[in-house]
């Protein structure tokens, strides 16, 4: 999935930045929208469409009589939904990073007469590994600690995250033994972490300097730009797909078993509102969690994009002891399981003086410090390519470290920044795996909701909710991107 995620993610930014403009938004659109998507939800459209009594496997042993197979769950089901879920981030930070390419180094390469190949193998390639190596431990990372797809399509194909959480929440109750697992978890993340700096090594990739630049971005070789594009439509396809199964599940009768019969009652019983006492009253049953869910990621996302740019820039323009230690501790929050993570932060906070267990703000610190990880990788792989000469140019004219922070560095991280935004303000929204254990009756979120429907065997219920979810966010993310802007070299 690490590798997965990295390659299409660099094909889709491929096509968005350097295939043409015509089809820039859909490629945006499209990449960008299963990370809107509440984990789980994925899963359920590929067992709609794939599963023994699916829709595709109906069509196909209907009209060419291919028997029926669960072939859709296990190792194959668990790899394709973490793809179509994890690919967002990785497309997020390469797009970020190809628009960050000086256009003035790839044109010094063609006045020397290099090929198109050759320009982009020898000039924007190796620009690119940075952003290419945080996109693989980031996709690596979220696989290995990833619950919702696996609790949904793994069957009989086991992985660490759902037996860590059978072996708390299960009838055995094995705490050590989930702590066990959880400290495998860590073992490979540290290998892959330690397998990324090495290939990095301690080349420069530094492409935005004080220098003004100008110019066009280095056109792809014509074989390689048809390719991402094929590719890239071919993805938005199968993506569309799953999301019209997601979109008309929520207005039929019961799309699981094939009855198509338009409703719109699913909706009513979430989300009804009826006019009391002059004034709307949100009596579906859904509301509750819709808001105390809106109201953590409103104040979550703001503190984890502040708290995860301030860690990237300590780490990349700071020298002191202990930096690589550092670096690495702002990933083992990503690393350690959800439900791990909700289960220590139950025993840390449930006795004085630090009682939030029950309460709103154990929820905002728990999705801070889970998300943060993607905060400090994007912040790196972003100011990797920024010249230290231009923080040295600010404290030279007697600016303060804060001064040339706000003024210097942030607006060449907007890139980052909407990354690390949109990413944690949907986590927040779709997560389930760190919260199914501190969620309450007072504070219930959405994903803890539409879980409580699944198991009860109210999918048309889960499947309206999750579009309410979906339509919400989407919404959310084109206005962060249009109040941020982007980050234009000139």
């Amino acid at each position: 999935v690490g590798f997965g995620t990295t390659i299409v993610g660099l094909v889709m930014a491929l096509a968005a930045q350097r295939g043409g403009q015509r089809f820039s938004g859909a490629y945006r659109l499209m990449a960008v929208l299963p990370i809107v998507t509440p984990p789980f939800v994925i899963a359920l459209a590929l067992v709609v469409l794939f599963g023994r009594t699916g829709l595709v496997t109906s069509w196909l042993n209907t009209l060419f009589d291919i028997p029926r197979t669960r072939w859709i769950y296990g190792l194959t089901g668990v790899t394709l939904a973490q793809l179509l879920t994890f690919t967002p981030i990785a497309f997020m930070i390469l797009h970020g990073a190809l628009a960050a390419v000086s256009p003035s180094l790839e044109e010094a390469a063609q006045t020397l007469r290099a090929s198109r190949a050759r320009v982009f193998r020898t000039v924007t390639w190796p620009l690119l590994r940075p952003a290419l190596a945080n996109s693989f431990l980031l996709g690596f990372v979220e696989s290995l600690a990833d619950f919702g797809n696996p609790v949904v399509l793994a069957g009989n194909y086991e992985v660490l995250s759902t037996k860590i959480f059978f072996a708390v929440a299960g009838a055995q109750h094995e705490p050590g033994r989930a702590a066990a697992l959880a400290t495998v978890l860590l073992a490979f993340t540290l290998i892959a972490f330690w397998l990324q700096q090495r290939w990095l090594g301690k080349a420069s990739y530094v492409s935005v300097s004080g220098k003004g630049d100008s110019g066009l971005p280095a056109q792809l070789p014509s074989g390689l730009r048809r390719a991402c594009v094929g590719f890239a439509m071919a993805w938005i396809v199968f993506t569309l797909a799953c999301y019209a199964v997601i979109l008309v599940g929520g207005f039929v009768k019961d799309i699981g078993r094939g009855d198509m019969t338009p409703v719109i009652a699913h909706f009513k019983d979430g989300f009804a509102i009826e006019w009391r006492d002059g004034g709307p009253a949100f009596v579906g049953s859904a509301w509750n969690s819709f808001f105390t869910t809106v109201e953590v990621a409103a104040i979550a996302a703001p503190l984890t994009a502040i708290v995860g740019l301030l860690a990237a820039y300590v780490i990349t323009r700071q020298q002191f002891a202990g930096r690589r230690a550092f670096e690495f501790l702002t990933m083992v929050a990503f690393a350690v399981p959800g439900t791990v993570i909700g289960v220590a932060y139950i025993v840390a906070f449930n006795v004085p003086p630090l009682e939030l267990t029950g309460g709103l703000a154990i929820l905002i610190l728990c999705f801070v410090f889970r998300n943060m990880p993607v905060g400090v990788r994007a912040g790196i792989a972003a100011l990797a390519q920024i010249d230290k000469s231009l923080d040295e140019a600010s404290s030279t004219l007697r600016a303060s470290t804060w001064r040339t922070l706000t003024h210097i560095v942030l607006p060449l991280l907007k890139p980052a920044i909407v990354a690390t935004l949109i990413f944690s303000f949907t986590h927040a929204m779709t997560a389930v795996s760190a919260v199914i254990f501190l969620a309450t009756a007072k504070y219930n979120l959405a994903t803890v909701y539409i879980i409580g429907r699944v198991e009860a065997g109210e999918y048309p219920l889960a499947i309206a909710y999750s579009t309410v979810l979906i339509v919400f966010m989407l919404t959310v993310l084109l206005l962060v991107q249009r109040f941020t802007g982007e980050t234009r070299l000139g």
